[in-house]
């Protein structure tokens, strides 16, 4: 639990610090739209990629298929809360909301939570967790802002540099043979810069929500569902099957983070309600910062019970 609040410490930070680089011009919204590219395509890839250790056991892949029906499970959760939660509210609200049930900031804020938490393999199990997420997320989740054709949705998701990453992941864990360090090296450094960019990157998006718009009854709501309800429902699931602990960790952790930042860019982007996406991002990132610490204290304490 000390761990988790001095990471949320951390990385209030560099949330403020984003928020005042945002506020004092430095970072536009443009500037911020080709910095959320470079961490999609650029720097995560490269952090994944560095996340998977050399000559994999049969216990760690036996954990990446129990990472793999964790994820799956949530995505079948994530379905049936958006068949049912949000269909009271008005049509463009109700795919923002959905957008951001399907997905979270687990991409990102969360590998940087697991880094320090678990270490390296807790990066790695995350990554692996993060597929099946990434696969809605490239398809049914784009599909709620555009008209995409699903062999479009399937060509996105085999040709996205995370993905990309993964595959290159595990088969470099089999090779015979090891980078140079001046290489490993490089990519380790480029796939380092995830833990303080994307915290920024959320800080320049608050700076555009005025604090009193931001107390939407529902941002509250929304929030509540994410990360309470989710990661509490995949949590009993997960302890029914006896999954291992170490499992139930790394995936309940990651289904607690707040709304992902780029729910905020896809509303901009597709011509959505942007204020109120922001929102709902502001709203769940300033809710997690208390969440996570308790989620973390009680999963511990479930956990080994």
């Amino acid at each position: 639990m000390i761990k988790i609040i001095q990471i949320q410490l951390t990385i209030m930070i560099l949330i403020v610090l984003g928020y005042g680089l945002a506020k004092g011009g430095m970072i536009s919204p443009k500037t911020r739209a080709e910095l959320v590219n470079l961490v999609l395509y650029v720097f995560l890839p490269c952090n994944i990629l560095m996340s998977f250790p050399k000559g994999l056991t049969p216990d760690m892949i036996k954990q990446s298929l129990m990472v793999l029906l964790a994820a799956s499970i949530l995505q079948v959760i994530a379905f049936i809360l958006n068949k049912v939660l949000y269909r009271w509210l008005p049509p463009g609200r109700q795919n923002i909301l959905k957008y951001a049930t399907i997905t979270n900031n687990a991409t990102v804020m969360g590998l940087s939570i697991l880094s320090a938490v678990h270490g390296s393999i807790g990066v790695f199990l995350g990554s692996i967790y993060l597929i099946p997420g990434r696969i809605v997320l490239l398809t049914a989740g784009i599909a709620l802002f555009t008209q995409d054709k699903k062999s479009k949705g399937a060509v996105r998701v085999l040709t996205h540099p995370c993905m990309i990453a993964v595959v290159l992941g595990f088969a470099y864990s089999f090779a015979p043979f090891e980078l140079p360090v001046f290489l490993s090296d490089a990519i380790r450094w480029v796939g380092d810069i995830t833990r303080v960019l994307p915290m920024i990157i959320v800080g320049t998006i608050l700076c555009e929500v005025k604090p009193k718009e931001a107390l939407d009854i529902h941002c509250f709501y929304y929030s509540f569902i994410r990360l309470f309800a989710i990661p509490a429902a995949l949590f009993g699931i997960l302890s029914l099957l006896r999954i291992e602990p170490m499992v139930i960790s790394v995936s309940v952790l990651l289904a607690s983070m707040p709304a992902a930042t780029v729910t905020a860019m896809f509303a901009e982007k597709y011509d959505q309600d942007k204020a109120f996406a922001s929102k709902t991002v502001f709203v769940s990132t300033v809710l997690s910062i208390l969440t996570l610490p308790i989620m973390s204290a009680a999963l511990n304490w479930l956990i080994h019970v």
